[in-house]
């Protein structure tokens, strides 16, 4: 912008402009932030439901193996604050959802250790997931986009 006009209707009626620009804007990126979110959940649905594909006649790769909560010294029964959801298919692990102990129940859930956590989702997101209900990864300090 060059040159503004030096008179107070002026500048008042630009200002207000941008006002309203700028909260239009706003309710703009707040509504696709949320679409962005729902369909991040839907798309974590989906995969998990998805039907197998087929696998290409590719050498084999080494199985992936679920990350082994480190010891804590504690006792066996002691409450854990995260938990891993084996996904497989087939009897194979295709990948693994991590979610807070408090979450809903699942099958097949081991605890595991904050900082085993934190690397999964770091390190492998195509293979590591974090639950979208309970937001794990926010628990955790970390930003999985």
């Amino acid at each position: 912008m060059n040159e503004l006009p030096p008179d107070p209707p002026r500048l008042r009626a630009i200002l207000a402009h941008l006002d309203t620009q700028l909260a239009d804007t706003e309710t703009v990126a707040t509504y696709l932030r949320l679409q962005r979110d729902a369909v991040r959940a839907a798309l974590s649905r989906a995969d998990r439901t998805a039907a197998p594909r087929p696998v290409p006649a590719a050498p084999r790769q080494p199985r992936r193996q679920l990350p082994r909560s480190e010891p804590t010294g504690g006792t066996s029964g002691q409450q854990v604050g995260l938990v891993i959801e084996e996904q497989q298919e087939g009897g194979r692990p295709t990948g693994g959802m991590i979610h807070t102990a408090a979450c809903m129940p699942h099958m097949h859930l081991r605890p595991i250790s904050p900082d085993v956590a934190r690397r999964a989702l770091a390190t492998d997101a195509a293979f590591f997931s974090p639950c979208p209900l309970c937001r794990p990864d926010t628990e955790l300090g970390i930003d999985i986009a």
